[in-house]
């Protein structure tokens, strides 16, 4: 028994064609690519959870900046490792601190690719926790709103193009808003970790960018896997404080939330693809398990798909290379 041969049958029979219905398509100015940028002179330190990936000093980073920009590439997205840490996380904010320097570096030579910078306290404390401790331990949100105001207030001052507050701090869109505008940089837009899930996928990102925390965890003041109506509530209060811009993270397992957000609000929506996601497909790369581009590919087709506009992923550099051709 034969079957009429449908209509996409018949357009997807010609590569071509299948590319002109597509309803979802990849471009490289959806894509964000992460560094980590470090203290010191000519270091590239191999990160070995995420191949491929490495600890940057600024001087090196220039190379990295070069050829992120000249895949066509339009932003980066900035994780500082300080020399100095301490209790409160004061090398953060400093004018000549490790992110700073990096940003004016970066938009000296590259003055057109936008710069993100993370906003938060976990690589710079010396317990690794994302803001202030009070005496038994917990994390004091309020107390931390001011020191993430100075720190994106110093990284708006060096120059970079967004600020990307990822503490998860109830407020602290608002007091970096207020902040920021209040010394004349009403213009640079938040980038908010509106959605911030208290995810199993950060391990390798911890030890790039050496921020795992001494003790317990970050379920207190990361949202917890199961709630997808909430990721809606804290959306919708990170606009109404002044976020330009709402991420999901992490992404592969929360293209769901990447949707209702997207739904929901219509706002600019970013989508993070971090590192465990990086690391399994790159692991299974390696060992022949699965064929890596294609996977990726995949992965980054649905979470444009699902409605993310743009996409932070360590892949980025391999992306761009497929598409450019």
């Amino acid at each position: 028994m034969s079957f009429p041969v449908t209509r996409m049958r018949r357009l997807r029979a010609n590569q071509t064609l299948r590319q002109m219905v597509r309803e979802t398509s990849l471009s490289v100015n959806d894509l964000i690519y992460p560094l980590f940028v470090i203290y010191g002179k000519d270091k590239r330190i191999p990160v070995a959870s995420m191949p491929g990936i490495y600890q940057l000093s600024v001087d090196r980073l220039v190379e990295e900046v070069k050829e992120v920009h000249g895949l066509g590439i339009p932003a980066v997205l900035l994780f500082g490792i300080p020399e100095h840490k301490d209790n409160s996380g004061s090398s953060s904010w400093l004018d000549g601190g490790i992110v700073q320097n990096a940003v004016r570096e970066i938009k000296s030579i590259c003055p057109e690719l936008i710069v993100i910078t993370d906003v938060c306290m976990c690589e710079y404390t010396d317990h690794g926790h994302c803001g202030l401790l009070t005496e038994d331990g917990r994390v004091d949100n309020d107390a931390t709103l001011e020191l993430l105001a100075r720190q994106a207030l110093s990284h708006v001052q060096a120059g970079c193009d967004i600020v990307a507050p990822s503490d998860m701090m109830d407020g602290r869109v608002g007091v970096i808003r207020r902040t920021i505008d209040s010394q004349g940089f009403a213009q640079v837009p938040i980038m908010s970790y509106a959605a911030k899930f208290a995810s199993g996928f950060y391990g390798p990102f911890r030890e790039a960018a050496q921020s795992a925390p001494s003790f317990g965890d970050r379920k207190s003041y990361q949202m917890d896997p199961g709630n997808g109506r909430e990721a809606l509530r804290e959306a919708q209060l990170d606009l109404d404080e002044g976020a330009d811009i709402i991420m999901v993270k992490p992404a592969l397992a929360y293209l769901d939330v990447i949707k209702a957000v997207k739904e929901e609000f219509g706002c600019p929506t970013a989508a993070y693809s971090v590192s465990g996601e990086y690391a399994m497909f790159k692991a299974a790369g390696q060992n022949g398990w699965i064929q890596e581009e294609g996977i990726a590919m995949e992965m980054l087709t649905a979470m444009k798909r699902a409605g993310a506009d743009m996409i932070i992923t360590y892949w980025a550099k391999e992306a761009a290379n497929l598409l450019n051709t």
